[in-house]
């Protein structure tokens, strides 16, 4: 029997941003026991990568879960390397509203604030 070492994922949620995922898990009837957040990194949007975030029944067989304030955060293995220390808030202003990410592995990123270079 092999074991398979998973890298340790630390990814922070503002309370407003726990908030946020707490009614979109409600309005689609997620329970918090099996259900949580899905965030990702895939190839793509101007800088090279974006972000991805749903809310998910369960987890995946191969994902490393967090616990942040009793909320399940899924992350893939592919998007673990590039999340590691990231900070998700949620911000209301006259422009919209959304998820925002502060993350220390972005080498850069463009103007509309979801995609990054690493």
């Amino acid at each position: 029997m092999s074991t398979m070492q998973q890298p340790d994922v630390m990814v922070v949620l503002t309370p407003v941003a726990a908030g946020e995922v707490v009614k979109f898990m409600e309005a689609e009837g997620v329970t918090a026991e099996k259900g949580g957040l899905r965030v990702s990194v895939m190839p793509g949007g101007c800088s090279g990568f974006k972000y991805g975030l749903v809310i998910e029944d369960a987890q995946a067989e191969d994902d490393i879960t967090v616990d942040v304030g009793g909320i399940k955060i899924f992350v893939d293995p592919f998007s673990a390397q590039y999340l590691s220390g990231t900070t998700i808030d949620y911000v209301s202003s006259m422009q919209g509203s959304g998820f925002t990410f502060k993350n220390p592995n972005s080498t850069g990123g463009c103007g509309c604030g979801s995609s990054f270079s690493a």
